[in-house]
């Protein structure tokens, strides 16, 4: 029977071909092969996308740091160019003072030859002009050696700076060159990994993991309290069913294929589980959206930072990050209230900054996975909100009511 790439619950292929329901001796059921080397493959997908995004993102680094280094060189010339000036004009200076010297020994040897007052006078006149032009130099030239003081602190300053970054882009480009042969090595590691998963899938299933991860970014997706974990979207009963009693069906929803494992699902556990709920006044928040315009379900975080706070979203299925972190005045509450709509769920979820900003473009996967566990817990509690539910929503909302 060949495999159906469409519609939702449709049987990809039979049980009885799958292979999949394999029991031991103690009854632990092993996973269809074709799954295992999907999730094989999709891991493989996974750290070979992460492994490009390194490589390339490791050139763009140096080249920031060298734009650096090529704007500390610029201001050395010019603190240099600077020094030569000042050089120059002092230089000029001290010409015309030994000018105006020269003028005046000349006008007092004439002086001494005049015949009459008015000559004289004249000459005394002159020689009152050259000592004026020769303070005026002096006074300059002063002007200029108070200013090569800091001028040549400029120098020193930008030399340092331009030494400390050389050697700096010198230790980046070692480290560069050395990340990126490791990644490539990963790579190819990762490459051979792939190339056998792919070679132990049904060219049928194959093709619909490799047309759905084209467009959503990976092809397959676990089963957990009748969701599929993907697109957080309930199964049919019977689809759910399906699914457990070992048959590979695809998602209505998103068209992953999905699978189930018994030892991660534990809907009763789930529900008798009392969910933690976050504290109102922590400097991190973490929500769910239903929908954020375009881009459909998503997981926003946001941190407060004194006086302002930032915003970071994710794509719920994926954990792509979308966009850029955005930063604004205030709180998060007041720097971003048109994100806190009716339509947001409030998780759990604490991570340091500098873990997150290490993040980059995509969510850990047990921290994808954590979010949607809470996100599970917060739905099942949402549904049927018991009594001590109620009581901590409203200890919540009017804090001076707790104890």
């Amino acid at each position: 029977m060949a495999a159906d790439l469409h519609g939702f619950g449709r049987i990809l292929r039979p049980a009885s071909q799958a292979g999949w329901a394999k029991r031991d001796k103690i009854g632990v059921r092993e996973m269809v092969p074709d799954i295992q080397n999907l999730i094989e493959l999709q891991r493989a997908d996974r750290e070979i996308l992460r492994l490009k995004e390194e490589i390339a993102a490791l050139p763009k680094r140096v080249a920031a740091i060298e734009e650096r280094l090529a704007g500390t060189k610029t201001r050395l010339e010019k603190a240099k160019t600077a020094v030569k000036a000042d050089e120059a004009a002092r230089r000029k200076h001290e010409a015309a003072i030994q000018e105006a010297q020269q003028k005046i020994s000349k006008y007092r040897d004439q002086s001494l030859e005049v015949k009459t007052n008015e000559q004289y006078k004249a000459l005394m006149h002159e020689i009152q002009f050259a000592e004026q032009d020769i303070r005026t130099n002096e006074d300059k030239i002063l002007e200029l050696m108070v200013n090569a003081e800091a001028r040549e602190k400029d120098v020193k300053a930008a030399e340092a700076e331009l030494k400390a970054e050389t050697a700096e882009i010198e230790k980046e480009k070692i480290q560069a060159r050395e990340r990126t042969a490791e990644d490539e090595k990963q790579m190819a590691e990762w490459n051979a990994k792939r190339e056998s998963a792919r070679g132990g899938v049904d060219s049928d299933i194959l093709r619909q993991y490799d047309r759905v991860a084209k467009y959503r970014g990976t092809g397959i997706s676990e089963v957990r309290d009748q969701k599929c974990m993907a697109c957080q979207v309930m199964l049919r009963p019977q689809t759910y069913n399906e699914v457990r009693s070992d048959k590979l069906v695809s998602c209505e929803s998103c068209q992953r294929i999905l699978y189930y494992d018994p030892s991660q699902d534990h809907p009763a556990i789930a529900t008798r589980k009392r969910r933690a709920h976050p504290k109102i006044e922590a400097s991190q928040a973490w929500y769910y959206r239903a929908s954020h315009g375009e881009e459909g379900e998503v997981f926003l975080v946001f941190v407060n930072h004194g006086a302002e706070s930032s915003r970071r979203i994710y794509d719920a299925a994926s954990g792509r990050k979308i966009g850029e972190t955005l930063l604004r005045e205030g709180g998060y509450r007041l720097g971003f209230p048109e994100e806190l709509t009716g339509d947001t769920l409030r998780l759990n979820g604490n991570w340091p900054e500098p873990e997150i900003d290490e993040w980059g473009g995509e969510l850990p996967t047990a921290t994808l996975d954590a979010l949607h566990r809470d996100l599970n817990l917060a739905r099942v509690e949402a549904a049927a909100p018991s009594k001590h539910a109620k009581e901590e929503a409203v200890t919540a909302e009017h804090p001076v009511v707790s104890r």
